[in-house]
């Protein structure tokens, strides 16, 4: 309601249609609100939002944030800046960097598409009922990707070096298909340790190994 008050033209994304009568009341009389009811996790986002530059300001539902999030970074170029709530450890998974217990498969993917900043965090107090839970705010500026690998190959050496936490990324690189001798000159070659695990890896590693096995 704020955003529509200060002239922004709003899409507002609700998939529960109980809440859509509230939801229309309390923007009766406002033509820059539009209501859709779809699923943001399903929705084909290119179609829905058409020509021009978005910004997306959203509490995300916190069991769906990061398939919600990477699918308009992937599928949703013309959303420029995302301000999203989320649970606090998944916010914190967002913005993880390398060597940090949050790091994951997640992180890595956001690096790849964004550049991810963890603005505040907001105590349960603030909300009616209050969660178990706290919650931050996170900012996402989409930019070009900082490495030229063919996308899916990197992306699928990322998540096998994250399917087995406790394995290392030579183990990764053997389940991708290279024999543990090369595995150990690939990761040489790319500046990783022998016994280093994926969590330590950057994106420019993950990519290095990625173009290495391409």
């Amino acid at each position: 309601m704020a955003l529509a008050h200060r002239g922004a033209h709003v899409l507002a994304v609700e998939l529960d249609r109980g809440l859509v009568p509230a939801l229309e009341e309390v923007v009766a009389g406002r033509p820059n609100v539009r209501i859709v009811v779809a699923d943001a996790v399903r929705t084909e986002w290119r179609s829905l939002l058409g020509g021009g530059e978005w910004r997306m300001a959203s509490n995300l539902p916190y069991n769906v944030a990061v398939p919600v999030v990477m699918r308009l970074l992937e599928e949703a170029p013309s959303v420029r800046d995302h301000l999203v709530m989320v649970q606090r450890e998944v916010g914190e998974r967002l913005v993880a960097q390398p060597g940090t217990e949050a790091y994951g498969a997640a992180s890595v993917r956001v690096a790849y598409w964004a550049d991810a900043k963890l603005l505040r965090r907001i105590p349960p107090s603030v909300f009616w009922p209050q969660p178990q839970v706290e919650s931050v705010l996170v900012r996402l500026t989409p930019r070009e990707p900082p490495v030229t690998t063919d996308r899916q190959r990197l992306f699928r050496v990322i998540e096998e070096g994250f399917a087995q936490r406790r394995k290392t990324m030579a183990n990764a690189l053997v389940r991708l298909g290279v024999d543990r001798p090369a595995a150990a000159d690939l990761l040489e070659a790319c500046g990783v340790q022998p016994r280093a695990r994926a969590e330590s890896l950057s994106l420019e590693q993950f990519a290095c190994l990625a173009d290495a096995i391409g």
